[in-house]
């Protein structure tokens, strides 16, 4: 099937889809980390005390902006955070459609990409509307990825090493928040690659990218600074460090490292109704690191690296994601902890460059006149890795869908909770909105927010025009 204009209405349909299914599965009213924020930020979201704090650039500023038009014009709306992240899904989506077309890799290849964008094994970052701004950092990425891939093949545009410049700090800064890590090193693993291709084809060293990358450190670096400077909390239940639980327990990194990658085939609900052991997690797991290895492969066997940098960027963030979540998660000591949907979208961005990858190879196994076992044999597998991925992702996708009413039913619940709050107690507030349920004062933090929005009129409370 050929590369045609007609891809780019897939994300437009990905997003219709995306709209429908938050609105089949949520009611509009707050909770989660929305408690936190009511009571961080409103009523009175103009308050500059409440923006200029010691860890001001660890706090996204953009969401400032957005949480100023929702209460103005919205009443503090769920769905309106929840609109804004499916709409920046879709701009992820147009971009990855936009690189395939012009690379030409085929509608199978687009269509299966949108399938992986699209899937719901991400329904949670989906319906918790707070993290809208991690769907637009994403789409930053691709977007500096991008201008990065027309500087590499040598079609770069008027501003584009301007932009190198500057948008890591558009991102970092205004967007990108705790992914900024990847991100950077990402850019940083690229411009060296860069330099160093230049440098074994003969040419000089372009210092250039030395300073696109000490662009894009320097950010980082602030975040950092502004990051230490926020008050610490306890993430978890772990109390030794990394290595010494590392050294005592090796196989619950490896149990929870491998089963990170089978959350890209299967979400980890679906999986959980079906699995009864740990094999078919390893089973799918390894199955998802050898297509990771697969498409390293084809992208040194057939120097894709040389010709367009961009899957291979997406395949080193995906890695690295994986990596980060298991550093960072591990103090919950449950082995499934990286399975969470909530980093579905970190890890998808690896499966994106795997399939970009599969189908460049593709059309350059296509273009070669004598087959080897190699060749068969690397097909072969190619083929089975996207159809499990595919497949599966299918599968958690349509299971969300039928649950979708289920959770609707559970928001509506607690809709008539929040209705009626002055009369529950903490407990109840606490499980129902499920807030620090493992804190003593998570309830009478509910309480304070539901107070708030009551008399503010806002969100569950506010009056049909």
């Amino acid at each position: 099937m050929k590369t045609g204009k007609w891809c780019y209405l897939l994300p437009v349909i990905g997003v219709v889809f995306g709209l429908w299914y938050v609105r089949s599965a949520f009611v509009d009213v707050v909770y989660s980390d929305y408690i936190r924020l009511v009571n961080s930020y409103l009523p009175d979201v103009w308050d500059p005390s409440k923006f200029f704090v010691g860890d001001i650039l660890t706090r996204i500023p953009l969401n400032y902006a957005a949480r100023i038009v929702n209460v103005t014009f919205f009443g503090y709306s769920i769905r309106f955070d929840q609109t804004l992240g499916i709409i920046f899904l879709g701009v992820s989506a147009l971009q990855i459609t936009a690189y395939g077309v012009r690379q030409n890799i085929g509608a199978v290849w687009i269509i299966s990409l949108m399938a992986v964008i699209f899937s719901l094994n991400k329904w949670e970052m989906m319906i918790n509307g707070s993290g809208w701004i991690h769907f637009l950092a994403f789409a930053g990425f691709y977007c500096h990825y991008l201008v990065l891939e027309r500087v590499w093949q040598g079609g770069e545009k008027k501003n584009d090493r301007l932009w190198l410049l500057t948008l890591p700090w558009i991102v970092t800064i205004g967007m990108a928040g705790p992914y900024c890590a990847v991100y950077t090193v990402t850019l940083v693993l690229a411009y060296g690659l860069a330099m160093g291709l230049k440098k074994a084809g003969g040419g000089q060293w372009e210092k250039r990218y030395l300073l696109y990358a000490a662009s894009a450190m320097v950010p980082l670096l602030l975040y950092m600074w502004s990051s230490s400077l926020a008050e610490p909390e306890k993430l978890g239940v772990a109390e030794v460090s990394l290595m010494t639980q590392f050294l005592d327990t090796p196989g619950f990194f490896l149990r929870f490292f491998i089963k990170s990658f089978s959350s890209m085939v299967m979400g980890v609900e679906c999986a959980q109704a079906v699995f009864a052991t740990n094999t078919p997690y390893f089973v799918l797991g390894i199955a998802v690191m050898g297509g990771y290895g697969l498409a390293l492969w084809q992208q040194w066997r057939y120097g894709l690296y040389k010709e367009t940098v961009f899957p291979l960027m997406l395949l080193c963030s995906g890695g690295l994601n994986h990596i980060l979540i298991m550093v960072s998660r591990w103090v919950f000591l449950r082995e499934d902890y990286g399975m969470s949907s909530r980093y579905a979208l970190q890890f998808q961005v690896g499966i994106l460059g795997m399939l970009l990858t599969f189908g460049l190879a593709g059309r350059k196994m296509a273009a070669e006149k004598r087959g080897t076992w190699a060749k068969g044999l690397s097909r072969c597998f190619m083929a089975a890795v996207t159809v499990l991925l595919l497949a599966g992702n299918g599968y958690t996708t349509a299971q969300e869908v039928k649950k979708a009413p289920i959770r609707k039913e559970y928001c509506a619940a607690r809709a008539r909770l929040a209705l009626d709050f002055e009369n529950r107690t903490d407990e109840e507030l606490k499980a129902n909105f499920e807030y620090h349920m493992s804190r003593p004062e998570g309830g009478a933090e509910v309480r304070e927010a539901l107070e708030i929005l009551k008399k503010q009129q806002w969100n569950i409370f506010r009056q049909p025009n």
